[in-house]
């Protein structure tokens, strides 16, 4: 069984380049260079800039943790999805 690839144009098309996900990243990255500016991660580190209280909005220093990718990206961010126990 062959995998198809990816269609980046068409996800563009389709989520990325829609304005509420452009909104979004835009969110993500300023956290991101929040937690660069306090000295909490740099670039090429290897972790995540999490939410958390998932509010992207939210871009409080007391809001905001570093977490590795593998952990941060654990789950489906949805309103429904809840963290897995341990």
């Amino acid at each position: 069984m062959t995998k198809k690839p990816r269609n980046y144009k068409s996800e563009y098309n389709n989520y990325h380049g829609k304005p509420k996900a452009k909104k979004q990243r835009a969110e993500n990255n300023k956290a991101r260079r929040v937690m660069t500016k306090a000295g909490k991660v740099s670039k090429g580190d290897g972790k995540d800039v999490a939410h958390k209280d998932n509010n992207t909005k939210n871009n409080k220093k007391s809001n905001l943790k570093v977490q590795p990718k593998s952990k941060n990206r654990s789950f489906k961010r949805t309103k429904t999805a809840t963290r897995k126990k341990k």
